[in-house]
């Protein structure tokens, strides 16, 4: 992902100013790299060690989500709706 992509991400998704770490920001990276390495995926149908990459981000992705979900319900629909997740 492109540096400048990534700063834009953080801003948008940020809790506070300077927030890197909150799992807003932390979903929205994730879901960027999942779409970019789908794409690449969808050409490279042999390059199984990326596929595995990607299934551990989408792990990882799930267990942020879940945490959400558990601790801030509301929190985690805004970020739900605003990537367009589990429609």
């Amino acid at each position: 992902m492109a540096e400048a992509k990534k700063t834009e991400k953080i801003k948008e998704f940020a809790v506070h100013e300077g927030d890197t770490g909150s799992p807003e920001v932390q979903i929205a990276l994730l879901t960027e790299r999942i779409l970019h390495l789908t794409d690449h995926l969808q050409t490279r149908k042999k390059d199984h060690s990326s596929r595995r990459g990607l299934l551990r981000m989408v792990g990882r992705r799930n267990s942020l989500l879940k945490y959400l979900q558990k601790n801030d319900f509301s929190r985690y629909q805004a970020v739900v709706k605003r990537l367009g997740l589990r429609k």
